[in-house]
């Protein structure tokens, strides 16, 4: 217990027991705002306790059995806009929430992907996944679905090049969580 507090630090590790704390009053007394809030927390933990673990095994063997030169050849900083397409192709392919996302960009980002397709692909993940758009013609049509993302898609190239402009010759680089010198807080 002690390291854990150490590792979140003090702050956060008082939240967390204060939200146990409000789970539990909310059961005993019945308020209906703790229980709806402990019914949606149980509900997405348990969505993330599930595609997590797999999600994770999968980004690990993707690690280990793609080279570093094909993802810098497709979608690295020389691509151009053949590795727009692949890397629109890659999150449209997807499923799963978005928090999914990340560990797969890192992992890209890692692997030599230029920081345009990074942002590009965070973008068409949270909007073009085609689990999402079977979804949403099913329910707001198919006129409705393509001009949202023609008018979507556009955006986030555009915020993926903006955002390579802006970063690059600024010494950018992702952290990983893990690194020693992070959870230090340097």
């Amino acid at each position: 217990m002690k390291k854990l507090v150490q590792k979140l630090g003090l702050g956060e590790y008082l939240l967390v027991v204060l939200f146990g704390l409000a789970l539990l009053a909310a059961r005993f007394t019945g308020w209906s705002f703790g229980l709806g809030a402990g019914k949606n927390f149980w509900a997405f933990f348990s969505e993330m306790i599930t595609f997590l673990p797999l999600m994770f095994i999968l980004i690990g063997l993707i690690d280990v059995w793609t080279p570093k030169e094909k993802i810098e050849k497709h979608i690295g900083p020389g691509s151009g806009f053949k590795g727009t397409v692949w890397i629109i192709l890659l999150a449209m392919l997807q499923a799963g929430p978005l928090y999914g996302a990340f560990p797969v960009a890192y992992l890209l980002w890692k692997k030599g992907c230029s920081i345009k397709n990074i942002f590009i692909y965070l973008g068409a993940f949270s909007t073009l996944k085609i689990p999402m758009l079977t979804f949403e013609i099913g329910f707001l049509g198919l006129k409705f679905s393509l001009l949202r993302s023609l008018l979507t898609l556009p955006v986030f190239i555009g915020i993926g090049y903006l955002m390579e402009s802006y970063l690059r010759g600024r010494n950018f680089k992702i952290i990983n969580p893990g690194d020693s010198d992070h959870a230090q807080g340097a």
